[in-house]
């Protein structure tokens, strides 16, 4: 792939079996970590992590382009993680955050999928929107993700996580993220896949902040 041929493993700067070492040492050492300065159920959501990463994501790639969903839910469990790290429990509240993070995901990929659709399919991967040369299916997936983030987006606010500010600041950052998907479906161009993209980076940290300076008191 032209996208990622620099990388240190397909440019041969590192070797398959020096970075396998590395990985293994670095999951191993930080699992064991958390298990023992942080909590099991820490531990075990950064291993459900990497197992669902590495052994069903990574090699999905290659057999179906459902992998953008399962590899959604590994990119999702790291709030998790970081809910329990903080002492919260599993329940609604952790559940809403995984579901942001879980949605948030499927346009930004989509969008980078249909714009480097070409590189994916000449690197042998299956990737949603990857055979959508006119973009249009691309566009609906987008939006239709989009407008399923709005309303769990709004759920930390129903739930007494959050306070007004963060959900009308939600509701706002969600109905600009389905607008700007939205273009895709009256004409499909590389510049507005790269809007969609862009708009996702700046929507995720802007929804974070604000739940962390509108979070109710316990």
């Amino acid at each position: 792939m032209q996208r990622t041929r620099r990388r240190p493993l397909p440019s041969g700067r590192l070797t398959p079996r020096a970075a396998a070492r590395f990985a293994s040492a670095i999951t191993v050492g930080g699992v064991a970590y958390l298990a023992l300065t942080v909590n099991l159920l820490t531990a075990g959501l950064a291993a459900l992590t990497f197992v669902s990463y590495v052994c069903l994501y990574t090699p999905l790639k290659r057999t179906t382009s459902l992998n953008t969903l399962i590899g959604a839910v590994p990119g999702a469990l790291p709030i998790v993680g970081g809910w329990t790290a903080a002492g919260g429990t599993l329940g609604a509240g952790v559940a809403a955050l995984f579901g942001i993070l879980f949605l948030w995901q499927l346009p930004h990929f989509l969008a980078i999928a249909w714009l480097y659709r070409e590189d994916y399919r000449a690197g042998g991967l299956k990737m949603l929107g990857g055979g959508d040369e006119g973009g249009r299916d691309t566009g609906r997936m987008v939006v239709l993700y989009a407008l399923a983030l709005l309303p769990i987006s709004l759920l930390p606010t129903m739930l007494g996580v959050t306070g007004p500010v963060y959900f009308f600041g939600a509701l706002g950052l969600g109905v600009l993220y389905a607008a700007v998907g939205a273009t895709l479906l009256a004409a499909a161009t590389a510049a507005r896949a790269w809007r969609v993209f862009f708009v996702s980076i700046v929507y995720l940290p802007l929804l974070l902040t604000l739940m962390v300076i509108d979070k109710v008191a316990a």
